[in-house]
C-alpha cells in the first residue's frame, strides 16, 4: 500500500511513524509534512487545504489510503472531496465533523441522544453572555464555538474570570471567527481522560484511554494550550468505567450519527470528566486523533495500525482484530518560551540524536524546520514531543524525562509533572 498522511504536526509525524512500520505499507507520503518527518515519510509540497492538489497527488502517486490528521480540513470537507474522487479516506465527512467544528452542535447532539454531558447555554451576543455568567452561582467553562486549535477554552472559577474570557473570545476576537458564538458550560468536577474509538460508521474498535495535560504550567496552572504532555493508559478509566463510556457515550454517538444521516468514519476522540463515583460525562468530542495523546497511544500500541485505518475507510472493521496493548507510554512536550501566546522562532536545537538513542524513545517534530547549515531550529510553539515506552507509567515517565533533558534550545520549556496524577 501507498499511504498519504495529510498534515504537518506532531500528531501527523507520529501517525506516519506508526504507519511506516506496517508490513503492508510500501511507502508513506506526507502533505505538506515537515522536515522532521523525512525519516518515515516522503514530503509532498501540497497544503492540507488544497483539495484539488491533494486529489491530483493521490492520482499521480497511486495512493491507496489517505489519513487526514488535522481537524480543519475535515471540517471543511476534505474527506468528502477525496471520497468523491474515488479514494479510500480515514476521517469523517464535513457533516459528521460538526461534532468538533461546532461546540453547540455537539451539545445539542448529545441532548438528542441522551449522552451525559454538562448543562450549557450558547450565545452569539457578548452582552447576553455576560449577563448569563453574572447570574451563575459559581464557576463555569467558556468555549469558543468553532475550531481554535485546542486553545479556545477557558476554565473560569468565578463570574469575573468568565467575563474576561468572554471579552477575549468575543470582544478581542483572539480566536477569530471561532468566537462568533460561545458555549458556557457547567463546571464539572472530576478527573479528565481521553477515550479513542475507531469506527467505520457501524462497528467500533477501541484503543487505550489516555490523559492529556492542557495547562501550560505544573500543577495544572496557567493557560490552556494545545497540550503539554500525555500518558497511556489512564488509570481513572477502569474496566467498569470503560464499560459505561462505551454503553452511554461511544455506541449512542455512533448510532446517533448514522440515524441523523451522517454516518461517522474515522476516529472518535471523546474528552471525558469522570467523577468520584466513576460516572463519565463528555467534555468534548474531537473528530481526529489528539495531539499529543497520539504519540504515547501509538508508541504503546503493539502490532499494525494500518488494518484499523483501512477497515474504517472501506468498511468491514468487524473483521479487524483489536490492537494489542502492552505496558505504558509517556509523552513530554517541549515548547518555545511564551507559548501559547507570542514566541520566537529560529532557535537552534541540540541533542536530538542523543535523545533518540534509547530504542524505547520516539521523538516527533511538532514545530521545527531544517536549518540551512544542517540540524533543526524551532518553528512553532509546541516544538517536540518526546515519548518513551516502559513496563509501567513510572518507568516510561523517567525514560521520557531523561530523553527530554538531553534536548536543548534557547527558551525551551516543559512541564515537570506529566503523569504525576497517575503515579500518585
Amino acid at each position: 500500500m501507498r499511504v498519504l498522511v495529510v498534515g504537518s504536526g506532531g500528531r501527523e509525524h507520529a501517525l506516519a511513524w506508526k504507519i511506516s512500520r506496517s508490513p503492508r505499507v510500501e511507502e508513506v507520503l506526507a502533505a505538506p509534512g515537515s522536515d522532521g518527518m523525512a525519516d518515515v515519510a516522503r514530503r509532498c509540497d501540497v497544503a492540507a487545504d488544497d483539495f484539488e492538489g491533494l486529489a491530483a497527488l493521490c492520482r499521480v502517486e497511486g495512493v491507496d489510503l489517505v489519513v487526514i490528521g488535522p481537524e480543519a480540513p475535515l471540517a471543511n470537507g476534505l474527506a468528502d472531496h477525496l471520497r468523491a474522487a474515488g479514494f479510500a479516506v480515514f476521517g469523517p465527512s464535513a457533516a459528521a465533523a460538526r461534532l468538533e467544528a461546532s461546540k453547540r452542535f455537539a451539545k445539542e447532539f448529545m441532548q438528542r441522544h441522551d449522552i451525559p454531558t454538562a448543562d450549557f447555554a450558547s450565545f452569539d451576543d457578548l452582552e447576553a453572555a455576560r449577563a448569563h455568567v453574572r447570574g451563575l452561582p459559581g464557576g463555569c467553562v467558556v468555549k469558543a464555538d468553532g475550531l481554535a486549535a485546542g486553545k479556545g477554552v477557558a476554565v473560569c472559577p468565578t463570574p469575573a474570570e468568565a467575563e474576561r474570557a468572554l471579552e477575549e473570545i468575543m470582544g478581542d476576537r483572539r480566536f477569530g471567527t471561532a468566537g462568533d458564538r460561545v458555549v458556557v458550560e457547567e463546571l464539572m468536577v472530576g478527573e479528565e481522560a481521553s477515550y479513542y474509538a475507531i469506527t467505520d460508521g457501524e462497528h467500533v474498535v477501541t484503543l487505550a484511554a489516555a490523559q492529556d495535560h492542557k495547562r501550560a504550567l505544573d500543577g495544572d496552572r496557567g493557560e490552556n494550550t494545545g497540550g503539554m504532555g500525555a500518558y497511556v493508559p489512564a488509570p481513572v478509566v477502569s474496566e467498569a468505567v470503560e464499560k459505561r463510556i462505551l454503553e452511554r457515550v461511544v455506541h449512542p454517538a455512533i448510532r446517533g450519527m448514522a440515524k441523523e444521516g451522517t454516518p461517522y468514519q474515522g476516529v472518535l476522540y471523546v474528552g471525558l470528566m469522570v467523577d468520584e463515583t466513576g460516572e463519565p460525562r463528555v467534555v468534548e468530542f474531537n473528530v481526529r486523533f489528539g495531539d499529543p495523546e497520539t504519540q504515547p497511544l501509538l508508541v504503546q500500541m503493539q502490532g499494525d495500525l494500518v488494518p484499523l485505518l483501512d477497515g474504517s475507510a472501506r468498511g468491514g472493521l468487524d473483521r479487524v482484530a483489536p490492537p494489542a496493548i502492552d505496558g505504558a507510554a509517556v509523552c513530554v512536550v517541549l515548547t518555545s518560551q511564551g507559548y501559547p501566546r507570542e514566541f520566537e522562532k529560529g532557535r537552534a536545537i541540540r541533542g536530538l540524536d542523543e535523545a533518540a538513542g534509547d530504542p524505547e524513545v520516539v521523538v516527533v517534530h511538532a514545530g521545527t524546520r531544517r536549518a540551512e547549515g544542517g540540524g533543526f531550529v524551532t518553528a512553532g510553539g509546541r516544538v517536540l514531543g518526546v515519548t518513551a515506552r516502559g513496563e509501567s507509567i513510572g518507568e516510561a515517565r523517567d525514560r521520557a524525562y531523561a530523553a527530554a533533558d538531553r534536548i536543548h534550545f534557547e527558551g525551551a520549556q516543559f512541564r515537570t509533572d506529566i503523569a504525576a496524577r497517575a503515579l500518585s
